[in-house]
């Protein structure tokens, strides 16, 4: 496994996490301090606005989970993955496609996303 196999099942792995300290400190472990995240339905800058999205989105989609939908291509400092979100063992919701971009210590400074399929 790869370092960006690894950030990006981290990335995941914080935006499934339901307990509001232990989402903080995963985020506060894995993005720099001035993290931006763009998505067609988003812009937040700031490791406590990134929370807070996080947060909106889990109260949005209760139950659901994000999962990696394929493998992770990277270089240099970015990497570009697809994810599912959705109940495990069934048909995902919503698919999207997000590019990560590291800072010179190995922390997400930077993720643009692009959502493939939404809800109608």
């Amino acid at each position: 496994m790869s370092d960006f196999d690894t950030v990006v099942d981290r990335y995941l792995a914080t935006w499934n996490e339901t307990d509001p300290a232990r989402r903080r400190a995963a985020i506060d472990d894995l993005c720099a301090d001035d993290v931006r995240y763009v998505d067609p339905m988003a812009a937040v800058d700031g490791r406590a606005a990134l929370d807070g999205l996080i947060g909106a989105v889990q109260q949005q989609f209760p139950g659901l989970v994000f999962s990696a939908a394929g493998p992770v291509d990277a270089h240099h400092e970015q990497a570009r993955f697809t994810w599912n979100l959705g109940a495990p063992g069934e048909e995902p919701l919503v698919v999207g496609f997000d590019v990560a971009e590291l800072d010179a210590g190995g922390r997400i400074q930077r993720v643009l996303g692009f959502l493939d399929r939404v809800p109608g």
